[in-house]
């Protein structure tokens, strides 16, 4: 739910770059035309139902087995971009639900350039000569549950300046990038552009170097220590910052760039007791589970009602349940 929301918000992005959007799923249209209505997507969503289309893709979830009603046929979260003639250029999958790939991240990879937006959170630093920027990318720059955002630290260098990869010898820095934030914080590897050589005088090997402007992007994303899916958004917003080292013909030169970043609200089911730090939906997410249970026992009814009862069970101890002590002589 929260994915088809987030590309629903960046559809005029989708649009600006001459990209046609469109959501595939193993619901019914009738529970989709349902969930358009309630969160006002306009984008067209595709019935799969039976999981046909998602089985042919090879992007069935072949983790949930039949008997767990009413996951089974769901797919694998991902995204697929497909060029012109119809081939598939990109994939954005991911094994979880908890980390969804930012639309922003497609839309860049579509047109092979970051896009950053005016009311994304930016630190700056360097001079005239090297200026350097880390901008919180994705989603109107606001930190929210489930999605991977991306930290973009850009160097502008000037003309005859340049910056260098690993390795590097001894005595020389090559660029580092790292990310610092709250508990509940997590990041992934940097993505580095492609450097080209340069032979210095001096150095048997060339040096593998950047020059111009340089884009290195760090996804970033939160867990409910953060967000507050669970309780209340403990804040408003969270301080991140982007610690960077480099050396562009000059001496060795470390800056932080500091980030205040806004945290939205998560997008939640409208079930009793669920997600205390979440935006409930105005949908009868009960109705349309229901729907689902019902299709899953027809074609699993013992050992799906089974999945049901024990899913059920664990629910009504909750998440902080503790088995009892054994009672004495036991």
């Amino acid at each position: 739910m929260t994915q088809l929301v987030e590309l629903q918000e960046a559809l005029p992005k989708f649009e600006a770059a001459g990209i046609k959007l469109y959501a595939i799923s193993y619901d019914t249209s009738e529970e989709l035309a349902e969930f358009a209505q309630h969160h006002g997507i306009t984008y067209p969503l595709l019935s799969d139902k039976g999981s046909k289309v998602i089985r042919k893709l090879g992007i069935q979830n072949h983790h949930v087995t039949k008997e767990q009603v009413p996951y089974y046929g769901i797919p694998f979260p991902g995204t697929y971009l497909l060029d012109e003639s119809g081939a598939v250029a990109e994939k954005f999958f991911s094994r979880s639900l908890a980390a969804r790939e930012a639309a922003e991240s497609v839309i860049d990879s579509a047109l092979g350039e970051i896009l950053l937006g005016e009311e994304e959170p930016t630190g700056t630093g360097g001079d005239d000569d090297i200026r350097i920027s880390a901008t919180y990318h994705g989603g109107g720059g606001t930190l929210k549950a489930a999605v991977r955002r991306q930290i973009v630290v850009r160097f502008e260098l000037a003309p005859g300046l340049h910056i260098y990869d690993e390795p590097v010898p001894q005595g020389m820095v090559a660029t580092r990038i790292r990310v610092e934030g709250p508990e509940g914080l997590h990041t992934g590897d940097v993505s580095k552009p492609t450097p080209h050589p340069l032979k210095l005088p001096g150095l048997d090997q060339p040096l593998s170097v950047w020059d111009g402007r340089v884009d290195f992007a760090i996804p970033v994303w939160a867990d409910d220590r953060v967000v507050g899916l669970m309780d209340e958004v403990p804040e408003d917003a969270v301080e991140i910052d982007v610690h960077v080292d480099y050396q562009a013909c000059r001496i060795p030169q470390s800056e932080t760039l500091s980030l205040r970043v806004p945290v939205a609200p998560y997008l939640g089911h409208d079930l009793p007791g669920q997600l205390a730090g979440a935006v409930m939906t105005t949908m009868d997410t009960r109705k349309l589970i229901m729907r689902k249970v019902r299709r899953g026992l027809l074609r699993s009814p013992i050992k799906g009602l089974r999945y049901l009862r024990e899913t059920m069970a664990q629910v009504r101890r909750g998440p902080a349940h503790k088995p009892r002590p054994p009672g004495p002589g036991k």
